[in-house]
């Protein structure tokens, strides 16, 4: 519908194409080194502040000498997660951990014969068990030393890495980082960076409109994109191709967006 009217070829603010700001950028740099080098590296936020975004330009942009492997459904047990692994590895699951352990640790290593890096991202980790957790770190003590474990997930994560009883995982980071929120002027270069993507003008979205959207996303990535595609799926309701301050309120005063002041009077 917004590719439609604005007649443009790609989907706005979508993971395509991905240009990650400066610190963004950062992080990247960072983690590509360590996924040469192996390591255990840990990205937190809070949600919407970019940990996907990152995820998915290690994804896009891993060379053909890097096998990336994710695991996102972690509220698992142990078991399942290792039922993922062996699915990424091309593994047929035996039902007995012991044996897909050691054809998974045959396989990491037949990678490095390759000559290959390997890279497990575990998504949401803060929703992951310790002990699952723990296990998974002496299945990964085994693999060649090249392979670099980063753990996504919110900054509780680190709170519970820091328990004492959590030393022996600690104790193997050697990176990590916390991704803060976006300041008004990264907000608004990627707005506009955005714009350039998809090759519509910057005036798409007026001056003020802009402002609005970027003090009602406070800092929160994922909340400027939703709301910048809400504000573009009303504007084509509206048959109007500049989103102005008009555009952006009808849009916010949907309840989801309203601060809870406001919607007490329900």
């Amino acid at each position: 519908m917004i590719r439609s009217f604005y007649g443009i070829e790609n989907n706005p603010f979508s993971h395509e194409n991905i240009t990650l700001l400066e610190a963004q950028q950062d992080v990247y740099e960072t983690l590509k080194v360590h996924n040469s080098q192996g390591g255990l590296c840990l990205l937190m936020g809070v949600p919407g502040t970019g940990k996907t975004v990152i995820k998915e330009f290690l994804k896009k942009h891993a060379s053909k000498q890097t096998l990336v492997v994710t695991i996102a459904r972690t509220l698992h047990t142990y078991n399942n997660t290792i039922k993922i692994l062996c699915q990424a590895f091309n593994i047929e699951y035996s039902g007995c951990n012991f044996k897909c352990e050691k054809s998974l640790i045959e396989e990491a290593y037949s990678l490095k014969q390759q000559g290959k890096a390997l890279v497990i991202i575990i998504d949401d980790a803060h929703l992951m068990e310790m002990t699952t957790l723990r296990k998974l770190r002496l299945l990964f003590e085994d693999f060649p030393k090249n392979h670099n474990v980063i753990l996504i997930g919110q900054p509780e994560l680190l709170n519970k890495i820091n328990l004492s009883v959590n030393l022996d995982i600690k104790s193997r980071i050697t990176y990590s980082t916390i991704m803060k929120r976006l300041n008004p002027d990264d907000m608004q270069n990627f707005i506009l960076a955005q714009l350039d993507r998809i090759k519509l003008g910057h005036n798409t979205f007026t001056e003020e409109a802009i402002d609005l959207i970027t003090r009602s996303s406070d800092g929160v990535l994922r909340k400027t994109k939703n709301l910048c595609l809400s504000c573009m799926l009303e504007a084509v309701r509206a048959r109007k191709k500049i989103i102005d301050l008009d555009i952006v309120n009808r849009v916010l005063i949907q309840p989801h967006w309203r601060k809870e002041c406001d919607i007490h009077e329900f």
